[in-house]
């Protein structure tokens, strides 16, 4: 594990993800580097809690690809059109079984921040939130 997560513990993370097995894993792992996650089981409860909670109640979304009712790339878009210009710039990285280049590239054309590949690595996803979380 990388030498510099107390630059992200205690950052607050939501987390989209509608596989009740993939989530817990997520949770563990962003837990187990200090990160407070809360989740959601979907694209649409995570534009909610987004419209719901003050701007700044979380340093990052994490969300699934693919997910029921409404994907990543609608619920950023959702996102990104907030009229509350604190939560229209949250950092959002996109998780996602697909690791190819073009998936890294689609989800960044999308308005995200960041990508990445299932299954996580704990190494990986802490290097990508400190270099999106600085």
């Amino acid at each position: 594990m990388l030498n510099a997560n107390k630059n992200i513990r205690g950052k607050h993370i939501l987390l989209a993800e509608d596989n009740d097995l993939n989530a817990e894993i997520t949770i563990t792992l962003l837990e187990d580097i200090g990160l407070i996650v809360e989740c959601v089981e979907d694209g649409i409860q995570c534009v909610a809690k987004m419209e719901q909670i003050p701007a700044k109640s979380y340093d990052l979304i994490l969300m699934d690809i693919q997910m029921p009712h409404m994907d990543v790339y609608k619920a950023t878009q959702t996102i990104r059109q907030l009229s509350n210009r604190d939560k229209t710039t949250i950092p959002i990285t996109a998780l996602t079984a697909n690791a190819f280049e073009e998936d890294r590239k689609k989800a960044v054309a999308q308005g995200m921040n960041g990508h990445i590949s299932k299954p996580i690595d704990v190494d990986k996803i802490e290097k990508v939130l400190l270099s999106i979380l600085k």
